[in-house]
């Protein structure tokens, strides 16, 4: 069998209902939806219409790394396709990056192109996290310094890090590599793969000629603000794993800042967009409750 899409589901039926749509639409494969102790009835309606699919039903939410590492061990493909329940995969585009590896047996993990749904792109090939692109993202210089740790996305290129929404990955370099990290809860456990594939001497490509199209937040919107701190508490993990000691403590002072400026920003917009003031309140929330987090109990 050449490919075996591995789905991670919690409590996002429609979004579910419609990868799976679009996956036997176009294509004979194996695919194997994990399920998160889902509340929505998704389980139940994944029985009901794809039949075909092999389900599994974890009794708690074991996280997305540990969802996927179950859904690894059942899997039979010569390649793996993570999968976002999020996202719609477009016509051609399993065939196009299976054949793409074949033709380069180098590469340890590939990513199409990944659009947002208005049909604009989506950033999903990135630089590993770097102190100096945290410290001009915190001073809200984004948009000043546009792409900071991304790479072009205008060709096919060797990259650092592929967005976890959708990676196809080679079963010979897991074998070599291993699973996901399961130490991970939610998120970062992509960025902390594609830096293990590159330590052993694999190469992560970003393959634009296929493309799928990427919803994002259908799992995260039911906990905004849990959420929130779960990246960054991903994040923070990552920084301790990868680097030493006292560039642990630079990110954390980093993240600190971040969360403060993000708090005075959003203060702002409230005071003087009265039409924004709902989401403005919203980031307002969200940045304190990280602040909070990162003072009283933010532990890697």
């Amino acid at each position: 069998m050449d490919i075996s899409v591995v789905i991670v589901s919690w409590n996002a039926k429609r979004f579910l209902l419609e990868c799976l749509q679009s996956l036997y639409s176009e294509h004979e494969m194996e695919v194997i939806v994990v399920d998160n102790a889902s509340i929505d009835g998704s389980p139940q309606a994944v029985k009901e219409l794809f039949p075909q699919a092999i389900l599994i039903l974890n009794g708690a939410n074991a996280g997305f790394a540990g969802a996927n590492n179950a859904g690894i061990r059942h899997s039979a493909g010569r390649y793996l396709c993570l999968i976002n329940s999020d996202v719609t995969v477009f016509r051609d585009t399993l065939d196009k990056m299976v054949k793409y590896m074949d033709e380069h047996p180098s590469i340890g993990i590939l990513g199409p192109m990944v659009l947002n749904p208005d049909l604009t792109l989506q950033r999903s090939c990135r630089r590993f996290p770097a102190l100096s692109s945290s410290f001009l993202l915190a001073l809200g210089l984004g948009s000043v310094f546009k792409g900071l740790g991304f790479f072009p996305h205008d060709g096919v290129r060797a990259v650092e890090a592929i967005s976890g929404c959708f990676m196809m990955v080679r079963r010979k370099a897991v074998n070599e590599v291993g699973p996901m990290d399961e130490r991970f809860f939610l998120y970062a456990e992509d960025k902390d793969w594609c830096r293990r594939f590159r330590d052993a001497g694999w190469t992560n490509v970003y393959y634009p000629l296929a493309r799928a199209l990427h919803y994002g937040g259908s799992s995260s919107k039911n906990a905004p603000v849990r959420f929130y701190i779960e990246m960054h508490r991903a994040n923070l993990q990552y920084w301790r794993k990868h680097r030493g000691a006292i560039s642990l403590a630079a990110f954390r002072a980093v993240m600190m800042l971040h969360q403060f400026v993000r708090v005075l920003r959003g203060a702002l917009l409230y005071i003087i967009m009265p039409s924004q003031r709902e989401e403005a309140a919203h980031k307002v929330t969200r940045s304190l409750a990280c602040l909070k987090w990162l003072v009283f109990g933010g532990s890697a």
